[in-house]
């Protein structure tokens, strides 16, 4: 899923008139801050409070889940004791408020297969805000065998248990080991305008509204369209059917079979019936009926298909996203050496719509501002969004939908992955636009603002500590997002892409239509390292370890007078206490690539506290620059003369550093002085080259921090000194 807070990178194009009168206010502007920075450093010097930042949103770490009882109703997680294998449901939204309540309705049935594993009198199946139909038996439920071997348990009682979201059946006797059985239910829910599970969504298109039924049900809402065995690890086939209104279209996972007309009643409606879909994750359902039109291409025989307002796609403001999906798919084609598994991509705009896209399989949801684009009206930045949301929701295709993590705990290797590869998939369909370096600006930087404070998580959480679906939804923040994608492609570096892309395709083989979890790519990781005899100082997991499992990142400190590289927590509140232990002390394996005087070096790795490196010893007019391309996540101190050096490469030769290190230079001086490691001044200094600068990152970080400073200045004490 891509998160409605995430920022997405910004397209930046500005004439060189403008680009000039731009720069000439921009330097006499850093003049005026220059000149002010002393008497804002003695002021800040009194504050012992280091402001929060407005970098993103995280998590503080959750706490288990306390046991209201023994009970198994009254555990959050399902027991071990049945495994679904096919599911049939059948779903009539109704698209008009019922006359009797003035609600909008859905209606149900289905029909869940399932294995007993274990013995069992209980059968526990999730239910959200769906009221039953009794059945001949007075129970919620029916439940037969598939086989008709053994003889099948009477459901003694049923009742709903609320707040855990179970429908509860205890038996008269117990289900028998190895035997499949199907439960069937009659269900009516709430089309409710909720954005979650089964829901409406509605526009206005002439004066008239229109509403469409359409769902997100991850991470735990398909219990609130069906009754279902609703955790990412029961993955079963569905076939669903929708009944709809004429003059309206049905879509869901599977390609449609056909569409009929029936009568239910005195109502003259239609029927379709979709293919049966692969064995996936009820997180990843979805079917929506609406009024809406579409376009379409075939790319190697996938149909590929956009649907929208029909008077977006008379617009052609589906055009971009249909001619960008086909070579984002071919890339992650043969990046991950696997054919895409479905005979169909459905991508559907809607108005109302939670998160920036979600990755259903063969049916990806997206707002509108995600998927179409219109040149009389759309920016720069709007167009790239699309490409790299695009390739997030493709990415996930293969790793989240193909290959599924077991539990929630490990979401961050999920969504952090699709949020590195997608902008290799960008980057491949707009080739021209460099936008494989944005993830810096868009995610790293980003993250580094969240991550550096006392209140932010490890990536991994123990299983057992994410139980309820509030705690499973504090998960979506930039830690497992921005942060994951970052450690990722880190890792992706050190490996090299190669031997990183060889792990990964032997896991998603091992693993198709499976689950895992995050150790079991570390595992194939490391199987092709041993491989292809890559270097490393440990294995991958130990390395990984260092980053996975503790909150925050390092700042490395190189002091090239004396020859030593260090490394300490980096906390953007000098004065903050840590008071989460870790079992690492707040220590990393740090790989650093690093350049002297313009000449790139063999990667060091930083495993200790504090060592000597001859190499990095310097003097006279030689510089040392570390985080080379800014591949590795951690920030970047110097001793003074290596500062000032670095200074006077950008005053002089600015070129000479690459284009995303100048970035990085802007951003970790500023950061650094923020935490009180080197002076405000020294950081203001790295924007005076900037009247050179002709190149969109260093400019934006430039500004990023720039803009910190002016809300400082104004909501401070300094304020009233500088008058």
């Amino acid at each position: 899923m891509n998160r409605s807070i995430r920022s997405m990178g910004s397209g930046f194009y500005i004439s060189k008139t403008v680009g000039i009168v731009g720069i000439l206010v921009g330097v006499a502007a850093l003049s005026t801050i220059i000149a002010l920075s002393v008497v804002y450093s003695q002021e800040k010097s009194r504050n012992t409070q280091v402001s929060p930042t407005n970098g993103g949103t995280t998590a503080t770490s959750t706490t288990p889940t306390p046991t209201p009882s023994n009970k198994p109703w009254d555990q959050y997680r399902l027991p071990k004791s049945l495994v679904p294998d096919h599911y049939t449901v059948t779903l009539w939204p109704r698209l008009e408020p019922d006359s009797n309540t003035g609600l909008y309705i859905f209606t149900g049935h289905s029909v869940v297969k399932f294995k007993c594993v274990e013995d069992t009198d209980l059968i526990l199946i999730h239910s959200n805000k769906l009221n039953f139909t009794r059945q001949e038996n007075q129970q919620l439920a029916m439940l037969t065998s598939t086989s008709g071997a053994a003889p099948v348990p009477s459901i003694r009682t049923s009742w709903l248990q609320t707040v855990t979201q179970y429908l509860v059946l205890e038996l008269d006797a117990k289900l028998v080991k190895d035997q499949s059985y199907q439960l069937y239910t009659e269900f009516t829910g709430e089309l409710a305008d909720d954005l979650g599970g089964f829901y409406r969504s509605e526009y206005t298109e002439n004066n008239v509204t229109r509403v469409v039924a359409t769902t997100q049900m991850q991470p735990t809402d398909a219990r609130k369209a069906f009754p279902c065995f609703d955790e990412p690890a029961m993955k079963a086939r569905f076939n669903i059917t929708l009944i709809h209104d004429h003059g309206t279209v049905a879509l869901s996972n599977g390609m449609e079979i056909e569409t009929i007309n029936i009568t239910i009643g005195d109502q003259h409606v239609l029927q379709t019936v979709f293919e049966q879909t692969e064995k996936m994750s009820t997180y990843l359902l979805a079917f929506i009926v609406s009024d809406f039109s579409f376009i379409n291409s075939t790319i190697d025989g996938v149909l590929v298909r956009i649907f929208a307002r029909r008077a977006a796609i008379d617009a052609n403001q589906g055009d971009y996203a249909l001619n960008k999906t086909g070579p984002i798919l071919k890339f992650f084609e043969e990046y991950y050496n696997s054919t895409y598994p479905l005979p169909k991509s459905d991508q559907i705009a809607l108005p109302d719509f939670n998160a920036g896209a979600m990755e259903n399989w063969g049916l990806i949801t997206y707002r509108e501002t995600a998927l179409l684009y219109g040149k009389d009206f759309s920016s720069n930045s709007n167009q790239e969004r699309i490409t790299t949301i695009i390739g997030h929701e493709l990415a996930h295709m293969w790793f989240g939908n193909l290959v599924t993590l077991r539990w929630w705990n490990d979401l961050w290797l999920n969504e952090g992955f699709a949020s590195y590869v997608e902008y290799l998939g960008a980057d491949k369909a707009e080739p021209d636009w460099n936008v494989k370096d944005l993830i810096v600006l868009n995610d790293i930087h980003r993250v580094f603002a969240v991550d550096a404070l006392t209140s932010s998580h490890p990536l991994s959480s123990n299983e057992e500590d994410i139980q309820k679906p509030a705690q499973i939804s504090e998960l979506f923040d930039a830690i497992s997002y921005s942060k994951g994608a970052s450690v990722l492609r880190m890792l992706s570096d050190f490996l090299s892409e190669d031997v990183f892309k060889q792990g990964l395709q032997t896991y998603l083989r091992e693993f198709a239509f499976e689950t895992a979890v995050y150790t079991d790519l570390w595992k194939h990781l490391q199987q092709a390292v041993t491989d292809t005899h890559t270097s490393l100082p440990s294995k991958v997991d130990e390395i990984m370890n260092t980053w996975v499992l503790q909150m925050g990142f390092p700042v490395v400190t190189i002091n090239t007078t004396a020859g030593t590289v260090s490394q300490q927590h980096f906390l953007l509140d000098s004065n903050a206490v840590v008071t989460t232990q870790s079992k690492f002390n707040y220590q990393w394996i740090v790989p650093i690539r690093w350049m002297k005087t313009k000449a790139p070096q063999n990667i060091f790795w930083l495993q200790e506290k504090s060592v000597s490196v001859e190499d990095m010893k310097v003097g006279g007019a030689d510089w040392v620059l570390a985080n080379l391309h800014v591949v590795g996540y951690y920030r970047v101190n110097y001793d003074q003369n290596n500062w000032e050096r670095l200074l006077g490469v950008l005053s002089t030769d600015h070129k000479a550093i690459p284009m995303i290190n100048r970035a990085q230079l802007v951003d970790d001086a500023f950061n650094l002085a923020r935490a009180k490691i080197i002076s405000t001044v020294l950081a203001l200094r790295t924007t005076k080259y900037l009247k050179n600068e002709r190149e969109y990152m260093p400019w934006k970080s430039a500004l990023n921090n720039l803009e910190f400073f002016y809300l400082m200045f104004d909501r401070s004490e300094v304020f009233g000194v500088m008058q």
